[in-house]
């Protein structure tokens, strides 16, 4: 089950909404989440319930004793045995196939690969179970002494499949004394609302637009059709998986959970450095925190630690040579940055830093759409004119003209504008407290009416419904 479906919106959501604040107290409404959590989960794949609930008992019982012995041995080597642990069961789901593939070409040991069906959202609940077993032992939060509760945290529908990355710490109040609102439950249906209208109204076309230049015949494609198609496919994995991260804090709102924000207008940034900085902010938070520093950050070996980050953030995202290449892509822009690109982008006019950082971007999700080597390299000299290719073809031609206000609100819905304009706006009426009340009273709630309404419309119409995320 997905949020963007019919079956959620109409049943799934409205039914546990109701139940749950029909249930009298905290205790009642917490197992109505861990059910409808459950039930959200087995959707699809029943059977991986037993590997969420054993992870899930397996890190419970593991964090009260790493919190007994903390800061002495017994205590490092039950955090280490979580860690591996947990570790090995993603590695089996997620890796087996690719590894066993490459000690075949290397070594040739013709090894049959199994076919073995990855549970949805495993990359996100280990991370999460890993975090939470560390500050534990660190001290930066206690030990959850009821499973149910600590179930509750690894298994909740609103960020179990795609994330964000949710530490234990940051909802670990919400947890036992959230205090939900009507407030809360408006703001956090406005927030769904415009998560879905992303996902939906933009990403969704940008997707279907993308595949008519990204999965075609490459040989054909002209420079100008190859920028459009990843310029696209950068339109399409933003709004997706950004607007998944909306519903998912939109989500947690009408439930009383406050989640952090996991992105930040990632397009206008100047250099690498920034962009992990605004993009998926859950997961670089994450290898910051707990590998990045860990192994010495700055201080020490810092190359080194650079390339072991951003190798295991390239392998975090699929099990396949193209995402390690693009780790190791952004590895060496970040590297050059921190030893002297940073110092000279600081200089520049911030247009020149921005185009450069834009080009480099958009060559860097070619590397992480395409999973054919041969397919990535074609697409790389189009984008730069190699073999004789035509500048412009007629398909990039007939696309632009068709689709050009879409990809000008695309760029706009990528940037704060909004933001500045609506600020401009409260700043023109200042003063005309009544008018600005009275308009927002009637015109706000119509307006994301209007918008949950469209995007209904437009689920019902489409075919091309992917969520990104959920293969990583």
């Amino acid at each position: 089950m997905v949020f963007a479906s019919l079956i959620f919106l109409c049943i799934f959501l409205p039914v546990i909404l109701i139940l749950y604040y029909i249930c009298p107290n905290r205790r009642y409404r917490n197992g109505v989440l861990v059910l409808s959590s459950l039930i959200f989960y087995a959707w699809g794949e029943p059977l991986w319930i037993s590997i969420l609930l054993f992870v899930t008992l397996f890190s419970f019982l593991n964090g009260i004793i790493a919190e007994r012995y903390r800061k002495e041995v017994k205590g490092k080597v039950i955090v280490a045995l979580t860690v591996t642990g947990n570790l090995l069961f993603l590695f089996l789901f997620k890796y087996t196939g690719f590894f066993i593939d490459i000690l075949n070409s290397v070594i040739g040991l013709g090894i049959n690969i199994p076919e073995i069906s990855m549970p949805i959202g495993i990359s996100f609940y280990t991370f999460q179970i890993i975090s939470y077993v560390i500050d534990v032992y660190r001290g930066d939060v206690k030990a959850q002494r009821n499973p149910i509760k600590l179930l509750l945290y690894v298994s909740m529908f609103h960020q179990l499949i795609a994330g964000p990355i949710v530490r234990y710490k940051d909802i670990a109040e919400d947890i036992e004394h959230r205090k939900e609102s009507w407030d809360q439950i408006i703001a956090g249906v406005r927030r769904f609302a415009l998560g879905l209208a992303k996902k939906v109204l933009l990403g969704n076309i940008a997707g279907e637009l993308a595949g008519t230049f990204l999965d075609g015949n490459l040989v054909r494609l002209s420079v100008v059709g190859a920028w459009t198609g990843i310029i696209l496919f950068a339109f399409q994995i933003y709004f997706d998986f950004s607007g998944y991260s909306d519903m998912a804090i939109g989500l947690g709102k009408m439930f009383g959970f406050t989640y952090k924000e996991n992105f930040d207008y990632p397009y206008i940034s100047k250099s690498f450095t920034e962009f992990w900085r605004r993009w998926h902010i859950s997961l670089s938070s994450f290898f910051r925190d707990y590998l990045y520093i860990p192994l010495g950050g700055n201080r020490k070996n810092h190359i080194r630690n650079l390339f072991i980050v951003w190798f295991l953030t390239g392998l975090w995202h699929g099990a396949d040579w193209n995402f390690i290449f693009w780790g190791l892509f952004n590895f060496v822009f970040i590297l050059l940055e921190k030893l002297f690109l940073g110092k000279l982008i600081e200089k520049i006019p911030a247009i020149i830093s921005r185009l450069y950082f834009i080009v480099f971007v958009l060559i860097g999700w070619a590397f992480f759409y395409f999973t054919d080597t041969a397919r990535l390299f074609s697409f790389l000299g189009a984008m730069f004119g190699t073999s004789g290719r035509s500048f412009i073809d007629f398909n990039a031609t007939l696309i632009l003209e068709n689709n050009i206000v879409f990809i000008v609100i695309c760029l706009i819905a990528c940037t704060p504008v909004a933001k500045f304009v609506t600020n401009a706006v409260k700043k023109v009426f200042a003063g005309r407290t009544k008018l600005i009340y009275g308009l927002k009273a009637y015109v706000k709630p119509m307006l994301y009416l209007l918008v949950f309404i469209t995007t209904l419309i437009f689920m019902v119409s489409q075919t091309y419904n992917p969520f990104l995320y959920f293969r990583f």
